[in-house]
């Protein structure tokens, strides 16, 4: 691991002084899960490390003057379990359950889950993020990476487990920097983009802003849920993920957002299998067919043509999980 200077600010302001406008010069510490193992590879070779772990404004959940809940970036994901105000959001709580660790659970925060790097084995082995412009990608082991929106170079997978429940329920992000001023709220799914070149990141983050807060909308009574189709039991993440919230009012969906993790370079918004659900009862043909519908644009590389199935499946399963009705899983 290189030698880095280490900071630990206290407010936000002195949180933002802290930070480089150079790409990777400075980067934020919070539960480590994630930074700590890429710095060991040298992956990740800082200058300064910044702990935001004692910044008191982003460690705490509470009422959002809009109705819904405001989170802090540095909540760790057992404090999102335990707390009472996020009980209306169960999608979210489904997905943090299935990590299944623990250790995990107690040191891994809500920021550094939405921005985690992509598992990537190309990545992780200093191949860089899009491995050679995809090159190794589509020549060699392709198992686990995208189904959806691989064209370009980009060929790993969005690997945040809390990013599609948090989508599907609409959720917004609160972005500071680079000056204490600079202040934006901007919808979570915008907060991702698929690179290009090797000079771009899978987030729209500037090396110099910080995403402090997630803001949860107003229940309303929206159903939701997450499914994840999984290897087994433990941290290693989903072969496929997809969160579903509906509004239903008399027994037929009003309104519908899906998203599918671990199947495209971001989280993945199915406009197809949103409009498969709208007007119809929920049933277990409706969710069949907004599984099929949520996959039918999808393009498998050699090795991973199985995850096709398992994302529609996971879709499907999500959709029946928010209902209340019957998975048919394990």
């Amino acid at each position: 691991m290189k030698n880095f200077e280490y900071a630990e600010p206290r407010t936000e302001s002195e949180m933002l002084d802290l930070l480089s406008p150079e790409l990777d010069a400075t980067v934020l510490l919070a539960g480590g899960t994630d930074l700590v193992p890429l710095m060991k590879k040298m992956i990740v070779t800082p200058n300064r490390v910044v702990n935001i772990g004692q910044v008191g404004s982003i460690r705490q959940i509470e009422p959002d003057p809009s109705g819904g809940v405001r989170i802090g970036a540095a909540v760790n994901l057992d404090t999102f379990l335990d707390s009472p105000l996020t009980d209306a959001y169960p999608a979210i709580k489904q997905a943090i359950q299935g990590i299944s660790s623990i250790q995990h659970q107690a040191q891994s925060t809500i920021g550094g889950e939405l921005l985690r790097r992509p598992a990537c084995w190309y990545f992780r082995s200093g191949h860089g993020l899009l491995a050679k412009d995809g090159r190794l990608v589509d020549e060699g082991d392709n198992r686990y990476h995208a189904i959806l929106g691989n064209h370009g170079p980009a060929k790993f997978v969005n690997a945040s487990r809390l990013a599609p429940p948090l989508i599907s329920l609409a959720a917004q992000i609160r972005v500071i920097g680079p000056g204490t001023e600079d202040e934006q709220l901007l919808r979570l799914e915008d907060l991702y983009c698929t690179p290009r070149h090797e000079s771009q990141r899978e987030n729209m983050l500037q090396p110099n802003q910080v995403l402090t807060h997630v803001i949860l909308p107003p229940d309303e009574g929206r159903l939701s849920a997450a499914y994840e189709v999984r290897h087994g039991e433990g941290p290693d993440p989903p072969l496929a993920a997809a969160a579903a919230t509906m509004r239903v009012v008399g027994g037929i969906v009003q309104d519908a957002k899906v998203a599918i993790g671990h199947v495209a370079p971001v989280p993945w918004v199915s406009a197809d299998a949103a409009r498969a659900l709208l007007a119809q009862p929920i049933s277990q043909q409706t969710a069949e067919f907004a599984g099929l519908e949520a996959v039918a644009r999808a393009t498998p590389l050699s090795n991973n043509g199985y995850k096709v199935q398992l994302a529609q499946v996971a879709v499907e399963r999500a959709v029946l999980r928010a209902a209340g009705l019957d998975t048919g899983g394990f």
